[in-house]
C-alpha cells in the first residue's frame, strides 16, 4: 500500500494587473476503493473562498473568485495519498458473452457519453484501423493491443501540441504527449463499441522513470465487461497500477482540466506548472523537494528556461511530418 506526498504548483503570472478572476480547480484525488486521501493542505493567493461541490462524473470541483486586483495568482495543493493494489480481470468469461454485454449498455447512463466519438475528420481512417488490426479477441484483449498499437507508432514528442490540439492534428502528426496518447486511445476504443474515460492525475513510479513525470499524466479507463473500469496508460504502454493517483475522470481534456478560469484585465499571461513526489520509507516519507516550475504545455512540462535551439527542433520536426504527408498525398493522387 504505497503512500505518496504530492505538491502541485500552479503559478500565473499578469504582465499587467487583473482582477475578477474566477477559477474552477479538479485538484481533490478521488476517494474510493483504490486510493484514500489522508490529507490536503490547499493554499491559493488572497486566500479566497473556495465553494465544493461534485460534478455530472463524480468529480470533487473546487471554485473561487479572486476579485482585487493582482499580478500573480499561486494555487498551492499538498496531498497524502494512499493507493491500493489493482486487482486484474479474469477475462475468462466467453468473448461472445461479453461484446454482447457492451453491446446491451451502450445505450445507458452514464456510458452514452464515454462512447460519444467528437467530430473528427480522422474517424473514418481511425475507425478502419480500428477493424483491420482487431483479432476478434476479448475487450480485455483488444484494448490491451490497441494501447500497444499506440505506444509503438506514437512519437512521445513534447512541445508540437497544446492543450488546444485536436484529434486530427495529432493522428496527422503522429506524435504528442500524455494527453494526445490518452484522447487517440478514446477514439480508437470507442470505435468498436468500448465505453472509455479520460483520466487526469499524477504518475509517481519511485525509483523507475516513465513518461509523465513531473507534471499532471493523463491515460484512459476503459469499460471492461464483468469487472468494471480499467486504466490503460498508452504513454507507457502498461496498465494503470498502485503508481497512478487519479484526480478526474471524464469525456476528455476539457472536462478533467486541473485548473482552468477567466479573469478582467491585460490578455497576456504565463502559467507555470510544478509537480513534485515524495514516497513513504520506513513509516516516514522521505524530505520533499519544491517543485520546480516549468511552463505548462498540454500535461506536460516544458522547461521555462528553453532556449530557442530547441524550440526550432520541435518547429522542424513539425515541418518535416507535414512535407511528408503531403508527399503522400501527392503519390495517392497520382
Amino acid at each position: 500500500m504505497p503512500k505518496f506526498r504530492i505538491h502541485h504548483v500552479t503559478k500565473y503570472s499578469y504582465d499587467l494587473p487583473v482582477r475578477d478572476s474566477a477559477n474552477q480547480i479538479l485538484l481533490y484525488p478521488i476517494n474510493d476503493a483504490r486510493q484514500q486521501v489522508l490529507s490536503q493542505k490547499l493554499r491559493i493567493t488572497g486566500n479566497p473562498l473556495v465553494d465544493i461541490y461534485r460534478d455530472y462524473y463524480g468529480n470533487e470541483v473546487g471554485t473561487f473568485m479572486l476579485i482585487a486586483p493582482h499580478n500573480e495568482l499561486c494555487i498551492d495543493s499538498r496531498t497524502d495519498v494512499s493507493t491500493f493494489p489493482v486487482e486484474l480481470p479474469q477475462d475468462d468469461r466467453p468473448k461472445g458473452e461479453q461484446w454482447d454485454c457492451l453491446n446491451k449498455i451502450k445505450y445507458q447512463v452514464p456510458f452514452i457519453d464515454f462512447l460519444a466519438q467528437e467530430s473528427a475528420d480522422s474517424l473514418s481512417e481511425i475507425n478502419e484501423i480500428a477493424q483491420i488490426h482487431s483479432l476478434n479477441a476479448t475487450p480485455l484483449e483488444e484494448a490491451k493491443q490497441f494501447m500497444e498499437l499506440i505506444y509503438n507508432n506514437f512519437k512521445y514528442h513534447k512541445g508540437i501540441t497544446s492543450v488546444e490540439s485536436t484529434l486530427d492534428e495529432v493522428w496527422r502528426l503522429r506524435a504528442g504527449v500524455c494527453q494526445d496518447f490518452a484522447h487517440v486511445l478514446l477514439a480508437v476504443l470507442r470505435s468498436i463499441n468500448i465505453p472509455a474515460r479520460y483520466v487526469s492525475g499524477y504518475i509517481c513510479p519511485d525509483k523507475n522513470e516513465m513518461r509523465g513525470e513531473g507534471a499532471t499524466h493523463a491515460w484512459v479507463e476503459a469499460y471492461i465487461p464483468f469487472y468494471g473500469w480499467l486504466g490503460l496508460d498508452p504513454t507507457n504502454n502498461c496498465i494503470v497500477s498502485d503508481m497512478h493517483v487519479r484526480l478526474a475522470v471524464g469525456r476528455n481534456f476539457s472536462d478533467c482540466s486541473p485548473v482552468k478560469g477567466t479573469f478582467k484585465g491585460a490578455s497576456k499571461h504565463k502559467l507555470e506548472v510544478g509537480v513534485s513526489v515524495s514516497y513513504e520509507e520506513n513509516f516516514r516519507f522521505i524530505p520533499e523537494k519544491e517543485p520546480v516550475l516549468f511552463t505548462e504545455n498540454n500535461g506536460e512540462k516544458e522547461k521555462k528556461t528553453v532556449k530557442n535551439n530547441k524550440d526550432s527542433i520541435q518547429n522542424s520536426y513539425r515541418k518535416y511530418l507535414e512535407m511528408m504527408q503531403q508527399q503522400q498525398q501527392q503519390q495517392q493522387q497520382q
